[in-house]
């Protein structure tokens, strides 16, 4: 198994990548990764990455596929939904993608199979783009403590809300 350096952030064939079973590893850090930058409050660490390049037997078309497992480990710092404080979340993501070329349909297989997701890919592989769009889309849909409080007002207890002196009138002039 043949290793690269991963020091350009793209495989410029990702089908001949697969073909002679290719393996990049690398680090990249949170700070790079501008679209998080919402989701997290602090843009410290890094995550590991590693892209493996393989070819797997189609099934029904009895072709040779290219395929790349695609592996995300480290700790993002998200933003709690109900604190809004830090929360250290795991990442653990492994996925495998069948590069298919832009206009080249998806074979039937790929769409049955819930394992394997197709990506269109005309030229290079941004790796950078690539990890961004994996971490996105294992983000939880809100983050939040398992027990956490809600925000507390500028001194450091509940306010009142500055709607509830109208919630009293609400009821006091009415017409009967």
């Amino acid at each position: 198994m043949s290793q690269q350096s991963a020091s350009s952030g793209k495989i410029a064939d990702p089908f001949r990548f697969a073909a002679d079973a290719r393996t990049l590893r690398g680090e990249v850090a949170v700070a790079k990764l501008s679209r998080l930058a919402d989701s997290l409050v602090s843009t410290d660490g890094a995550i590991s990455w590693s892209v493996e390049g393989s070819m797997f037997e189609g099934v029904v078309s009895g072709q040779s596929d290219p395929r790349l497992k695609l592996r995300l480990d480290g700790t993002l710092n998200l933003r709690c939904q109900r604190c809004l404080g830090g929360l250290d979340w795991v990442l653990a993501v492994e996925t495998v993608l069948q590069p298919v070329r832009v206009g080249q349909p998806i074979p039937d297989e790929e769409l049955e199979d819930d394992e394997v997701d197709a990506i269109e890919i005309d030229g290079e592989l941004d790796l950078l783009g690539l990890i961004e769009d994996e971490i996105l889309l294992a983000l939880p849909i809100a983050p939040r403590h398992e027990q956490c409080e809600a925000p507390r007002g500028g001194n450091g207890a509940n306010e009142e809300s500055p709607f509830a002196a109208l919630a009293s009138l609400r009821g006091s002039h009415r017409a009967d």
